[in-house]
């Protein structure tokens, strides 16, 4: 069944001092196979710096910012995309002097697991 609402109806996750998160399409909606979270970083603040082994996709919906990255910090803003390969170290900083607001997809915690398990 499709289903549609505004994201801003999902309760906000503190993820880290200044950061929050929702789950706006995940397991609770029936999505077998990925999350589409929208997180919202403060000014001044920003996602920890950090790796994992999975890929994710990132569209900036408003605001300000920096991708922290190997290669060094790259600007986004309303309208950019992100893509970040597994492994690589990353962090988003907001810049501004609004509200950085992104979509990021990742797969399930189940998925997760078991890509890993097969790749390894």
């Amino acid at each position: 069944m499709v289903q549609v609402r505004d994201f801003q109806q999902v309760e906000a996750q503190p993820a880290v001092e200044g950061v929050t998160m929702r789950v706006a399409i995940g397991p609770d909606e029936g999505a077998p196979f990925f999350n589409m979270r929208v997180f919202e970083v403060q000014p001044g603040y920003a996602t920890p710096h950090h790796s994992h082994w999975w890929e994710h996709e990132v569209f900036v919906l408003s605001g300000l910012g920096v991708v922290k990255t190997e290669a060094g910090d790259v600007p986004v803003r309303h309208g950019s995309t992100v893509f970040v390969p597994g492994g690589e170290m990353h962090q988003f900083q907001n810049t501004g002097s609004d509200v950085l607001r992104f979509i990021c997809v990742v797969p399930q915690e189940w998925l997760q697991s078991q890509l890993h398990t097969a790749e390894a």
